[in-house]
Parts: C-alpha cells; sequence; structure tokens
C-alpha cells in the first residue's frame, strides 16, 4: 500500500472551548468517518492499485479480538477465489444469504427481510459498484448508526480456508455482496468475533434507522396480529425465534423448527379462501429460515400441505409461492402465535419511506435525543433507587390529537432507548448494561425538572417492557393526549454509559429535555441569626475592626485568618484556603482593589450564614460533605438554577475522587457561581441569554472570580 494512505488511519481531535476535548477520542468510529470513498477510489485508480483498508487489516485480529483462530485463514480477493466474480448476481434476494461458520444468524435473518425491501436494501447496498469498471478493490456500505447514517468502506479481501468463503456467503458461488456486507458490518463493530450473538432486531435497527419492538409470543397482546399488518404495511422488518434449548445448539424439534435460531418474517397478510364449506380471510405469515434449506415448518400451511389445495393457483401465484427447500414457508397466525416464542419487530423511521413509496401508507413522527449517564451527575438508576432516581436525565414528550383509527381516543406511543458502542467496546470487557425507562404523567406542561418529591408522591403511567441488557429496549404505549415525561436510565445508579432515545408517534409530537436556564434567584429570604450566629457575628466585626487598620479594608489573607478562627470551629475541614478566600474578595471588589470593605464584608457574610444553613440541611447523614445528588439540592436551595450541563461540569470541578464535596469546596462553588452569573449579567443587559465579552474582560471575569 502506498504511503500516501496512512493518514486514513490517523485519529482526529476535535476542540471545544479552545481545549482539547475528548469527544473526539470518545468516538469510536473516527477512522472510518475520514474514509472517503470518492476520494480514495480516485487515487487508487491513479495509482493503478488495489485498496488495502489500513482500518481492518487483513489480520487476524480483524476476525477474533479474544483468542488466536482455530486454523490459518488465508485473505483472498474475489477474483483469487472463482473465476467471474460479481457483486449482485440476477438482483438481490432474500435466497442468496448462507450462514457461515460464525453465529451470526441473527445477522443473515435481518439481512434476508432486508432485501424484500428493495429501496431500502440499496440504500444499505449501494448497487452501482462491480469487479469491471471501476474496479479497485473497494467496496461501501451504509448503515445507520446511533443517529446517523455512516458510510463505511472496505477492501474485498475475505477469510478463506481452503479456498473456501469462511463466514457469510451467497448460494451463488460468484456472488459477493453479502460477504462484503457482513465484512463492512464487523470492521463497524470491531471484528468478525464482534457479530458473535446478537437480535435481530438489532441488525434491523441498523439497516433502517427504525425502532425495535420485541413481544413475547407466550403473553402476545389481543390485537397482535393487527400489529403485525400494520407493521408490514409500514414496510417494517421483522424477526421471530424459539428459546433455546440449553442443553443443545440449535436443536431441532419434531414440527422443523429450530430453538435458538433467528428466523425473519418475509410476508404478514390476510389470505382469502373460498370453497364451498367455507369462506372468509385467514391471518398468514411467511417465514424465512437464513439456512435456505430443508429445515422448514411441517405442520398446517408448510410446502405441499393439503390446506393449499383450497387456495386458487392464481392466488398462489400472486403470493409468489413456491415449494422448494429454500428455507422458506407459511403458517397460519394461529400457528405461528403457539410455536414460536419471541417476535422482533423494527418499525421504520420518518425518513425510510419517501413520497412516492407511501401509497396510502403511514409514516410515523420521530423525535431522537442523546444523553449520558454520568456517574455521580445524572446516573441514578431506577426507581427502586428513589433518593437518586429523579437525578436521571428527564424528557417531556407532549401527545396532542389520538389516532385516527383509535376508539378509545389514545396515541400510540413507541419508546426507545439505545445504549450506544457496548458491542464494539466487549474486547474492553465491556458488556450490555441493564436499562430501561419510566413514563410519568404530567399535570402541568409547564412543570419545571422533577424532584425526589414529585417521584416519591407520583406513580408512572407506563415503562418499559422490563430492564434487560439489549443493546435497545422498546415500548409500545396506548396514551391520552397529554403531557408525559420520559426517565431513561440504567438498573443500577452510578453506571456509566452513552444512549439515544427515540420516540415514534403516529400524530406529531413536541419532544424536549426537561431543563433548566441556569441563573439566580436573588429574592432569597434569609432566616434571622440563631444566638450563636449572632455571637459569631460580633466576633467578626470585632476581628475585622482590630485587623483592617484605619482604612476598615480587608484583603484576601486578613480574611482568611478572619474567617478559619470562626469557621474551623463549626465544621471538620482545614479551613478556607486562599483561593477560596481571594474568590470571596474577588465576588464583592468591583474597583479591582483586592480589598474588601466593612459594608461589603457584611454581604459577604449574609451570603455564607445562609449557604453554612443550606450545606448542614443537606448534610443528612452529617458526613461533614454533600454527595453530588446533594450538591444539586442544595445550590438549588441557595438560589441557584443550573442546567445540566452546568452541573456536571460543576460536579466535575468541586468534587472528590468519591464523588464528595467538602463545605469549603461547596462555598467556593457557590461563590464562583454568584460572581460569574453577576458578571454575565452585567454584559447581558437586555437579558437575551447572550453576553458579548471583549477578550480583557473575558479573561478578567474568569480569572479573577
Amino acid at each position: 500500500m502506498s504511503d500516501s494512505y496512512s493518514y486514513y488511519s490517523s485519529r482526529c481531535r476535535y476542540t471545544v472551548g479552545g481545549r482539547h476535548s475528548r469527544r473526539g477520542d470518545k468516538d469510536l468510529i473516527s477512522g472510518i468517518r475520514k474514509q472517503n470513498y470518492e476520494e480514495i477510489k480516485e487515487q487508487l485508480l491513479n495509482e493503478e492499485a488495489l485498496f488495502e483498508d489500513p482500518e481492518f487489516p487483513a489480520e487476524d485480529s480483524s476476525i477474533f479480538y479474544s483468542r488466536e483462530p482455530p486454523r490459518a485463514f488465508e485473505w483472498k480477493r474475489p477474483h483469487e477465489i472463482c473465476d467471474n466474480p460479481v457483486f449482485i448476481a440476477d438482483g438481490a434476494s432474500r435466497f442468496d444469504v448462507q450462514q457461515g461458520e460464525l453465529g451470526d444468524c441473527w445477522l443473515l435473518a435481518a439481512i434476508a427481510s432486508l432485501t424484500v425491501n428493495q429501496r431500502l436494501f440499496a440504500k444499505v447496498v449501494p448497487p452501482d459498484q462491480s469487479f469491471e469498471d471501476g474496479y479497485c478493490g473497494l467496496f461501501r456500505f451504509h448503515f445507520w448508526r446511533q443517529g446517523e447514517w455512516v458510510e463505511v468502506v472496505v477492501d474485498d479481501r475475505l477469510p478463506t480456508y481452503y479456498g473456501q468463503l469462511t463466514f457469510m456467503h451467497s448460494v451463488d458461488k460468484n456472488e459477493f455482496w453479502s460477504a462484503l456486507l457482513e465484512k463492512a458490518y464487523a470492521k463497524l463493530e470491531g471484528s468478525y468475533e464482534s457479530l458473535k450473538g446478537g437480535s435481530t432486531c438489532e441488525a434491523m435497527v441498523d439497516f433502517t434507522g427504525g425502532v425495535s419492538e420485541f413481544f413475547d409470543l407466550r403473553k402476545a397482546p389481543p390485537n397482535l396480529f393487527s400489529i403485525m399488518l400494520k407493521a408490514s404495511q409500514r414496510g417494517s422488518l421483522m424477526g421471530c425465534s424459539i428459546d433455546a434449548d440449553p442443553n443443545q445448539l440449535e436443536a431441532r424439534l419434531s414440527n422443523g423448527l429450530v430453538m435458538g435460531h433467528a428466523y425473519s418474517i418475509t410476508s404478514v397478510l390476510l389470505m382469502d379462501i373460498e370453497t364451498p364449506s367455507m369462506s372468509g380471510k385467514i391471518p398468514m405469515v411467511r417465514v424465512r429460515n437464513p439456512w435456505g434449506n430443508e429445515a422448514e415448518w411441517k405442520g398446517r400451511w408448510s410446502d405441499q400441505s393439503r390446506e393449499w389445495s383450497l387456495i386458487p393457483d392464481s392466488q398462489k401465484e400472486s403470493m409468489g409461492l413456491t415449494f422448494d427447500d429454500d428455507g422458506e414457508f407459511w403458517m397460519s397466525f394461529d400457528d405461528f402465535s403457539k410455536n414460536f416464542e419471541k417476535l422482533e419487530i423494527c418499525n421504520l423511521g420518518p425518513d425510510s419511506l419517501e413520497e412516492d413509496e407511501l401509497d396510502g401508507k403511514k409514516r410515523w413522527e420521530g423525535h431522537t435525543e442523546n444523553g449520558e449517564w454520568i456517574p455521580r451527575v445524572n446516573a441514578g438508576g431506577c426507581r427502586n433507587y428513589l433518593d437518586t432516581f429523579w437525578t436521571n436525565p428527564q424528557y417531556r414528550v407532549t401527545l396532542t390529537d389520538p389516532d385516527d383509527d383509535d376508539d378509545d381516543d389514545l396515541c400510540t406511543m413507541l419508546v426507545g432507548v439505545l445504549q450506544k458502542d457496548r458491542r464494539k467496546k466487549r474486547k474492553e470487557g465491556l458488556d450490555m448494561l441493564t436499562i430501561g425507562y419510566v413514563i410519568y404523567k404530567l399535570g402541568d406542561e409547564n412543570h419545571g425538572p422533577l424532584d425526589v418529591k414529585f417521584f416519591k408522591y407520583n406513580a408512572s403511567c407506563a415503562k418499559s417492557p422490563s430492564f434487560i441488557n439489549l443493546r435497545e429496549v422498546c415500548g409500545r404505549h396506548k396514551l391520552s393526549p397529554g403531557t408525559y415525561v420520559i426517565i431513561p436510565s440504567t438498573f443500577e445508579p452510578h453506571q456509566n454509559g452513552d444512549y439515544l432515545l427515540r420516540i415514534f408517534t403516529e400524530k406529531a409530537n413536541e419532544t424536549n429535555e426537561l431543563d433548566e436556564e441556569t441563573g439566580i434567584i436573588e429574592e432569597q429570604e434569609i432566616p434571622p441569626p440563631t444566638d450563636e450566629e449572632q455571637e459569631q457575628e460580633q466576633a467578626l466585626k470585632a476581628s475585622f475592626r482590630r485587623v483592617a487598620g484605619d482604612d476598615m479594608e480587608i484583603d484576601a489573607y486578613e480574611l482568611r485568618d478572619i474567617l478559619n478562627a470562626v469557621f474551623t470551629k463549626e465544621f471538620v475541614f482545614d479551613g478556607f484556603s486562599l483561593d477560596t478566600t481571594r474568590s470571596m474578595v474577588a465576588m464583592h471588589d468591583g474597583d479591582l482593589s483586592g480589598k474588601l470593605g466593612f459594608d461589603e464584608f457584611k454581604v459577604l457574610w449574609a451570603d455564607l450564614r445562609r449557604w453554612k444553613g443550606v450545606f448542614k440541611e443537606y448534610d443528612r447523614d452529617r458526613s461533614g460533605n454533600l454527595s453530588s445528588y446533594e450538591l444539586r439540592s442544595a445550590l438549588h436551595a441557595s438560589g441557584f438554577r443550573l442546567s445540566n450541563r452546568t452541573f456536571s461540569a460543576l460536579v466535575m470541578r468541586y468534587s472528590s475522587k468519591n464523588g464528595n464535596i467538602e463545605f469549603g469546596d461547596f462555598i467556593l462553588c457557590a461563590i464562583r457561581m454568584k460572581t460569574m452569573l453577576a458578571s454575565f449579567r452585567n454584559i447581558d443587559v437586555d437579558n437575551s441569554g447572550h453576553a458579548a465579552f471583549d477578550v480583557d474582560t473575558f479573561i478578567q471575569t474568569v480569572m479573577y472570580s
């Protein structure tokens, strides 16, 4: 490979506010993003070279991350495997895909479903690629990844053993779209091994950007066939399975079905039947085994069963009915729901159907929110942990109009919480978090962020089907028009993870994060001083006059000695640092003299008295520290209103390694917050929320606070 390609594997760093940001470092596919298909292709054609992907090299590490390969694999390009390789032979179909040695039948089932929708297939697998004109060993695919579509390029070197493809392949030995698609997906997730074990809906989501649903067919809702039929009409992708036998891998049942195996659902319809003895519509489901062989259903409506004699040949032809050993078969919905145990539906997003494709179909209205659970900040765990649950991110959703076909005037809402990057992080020893969500009804649509009291006295109106360690948890809810709050969370508190919240409704919805605007409430009622505080105040006055001298002003050093003489008797801490007392002086030092007069000292004392009272109130365990969760309540009680972003920054800045905030740091935090907000307000005279600082004023404000 030429040296000019080395830049494709370099790592970019993004900057925020003039500082190095780890956000770019956290992007696990930054190298993939930098690879531009058109640029690489142009350079390769000019150099008459074949692409060798530096981001996914032809090495064992691209196959396995946890062990050495069981045998030596040889990476070969398609023209080294067969004489006449083609990208797609005679159109892609659900019968093309065959499983290799990798345990990714879930992926095959999703690919089989994808081929049923040719427009979606062409979006994931661009058809304008070949091994002839413009061939340079370079191919591209598109996947929806955590809220955005990503282009993934790969070279066409594929793992083989004795000249045969090791993993996914097509029935036609010279067709390679499926093998290259699997390679691109493995690259996106870090390795082929990362694809071992998964949910069909996971891949369906990555092929469509849809929201997935899971149904336990043993506890199916009474309108399940209606849900499946509507999903089929909307172009949704669907899969099904039977729970695995713990004692046998992919055990075959007497009815022909395989346990622990992922199937795709390729059609759902009401089939007309007309005989001398009966007439009507039978709910039917068409299912495909990705093995693509004789392992098919053997019951009613199976291939060659007598029930098909009741259906006219013309109708069989319109249904595309064949009786080949191709892995595909029909079942009545009744048999389907009795014999399968799990159903997955990937509901397509609002951008998945173009206007000319709707043909009477309805699109979902969709909204997405990106978020992060940060330990000690907003990773509050589930409702079992009431004291921290309220700190989780909160999202307000307003449902305005009921569904058109709902007799009860209810609104359908699909909620999905997707945890990011967990499959790719397996090599780091990280697995899926156990996640879920809860929904609460709001009486006041203008209500601010909900506190612990709200959750203590209000019950939820809906929640995720369960808290589960899947990449995405999703639920379908029927709710009356109104305003709701969705709380996504991990099951246990203090866990770190990024997530994507998605909300689909049949009618338009209004969604936003429930957050506060950062600011301060000046009109704070200060309780009358206690006898002890009156004595302290008199002692402070005497100390001030004794230290201040004739000019009746003190500097930060003198202020430190005066305050520590009082507060170290009341609190167990090392005393206020010089940095803290400098900030106290700066809070009132409008002329930059570096000193405080007695009147300014009295204002400072009033603030300190209020803040120490708040600290004692929220230090409920009398530890002499506030937890990060207590910090938010304490700052709120002190008159500060904090956005989630601002609060996160304060916790990172003022908490200790174990997440606690001691008294001195709490006072310093309050002082600097008040100083910065006052400085901002002096510039933002119109109260617009925006202020224009010249560089000197900005540095003075930031440095001297």
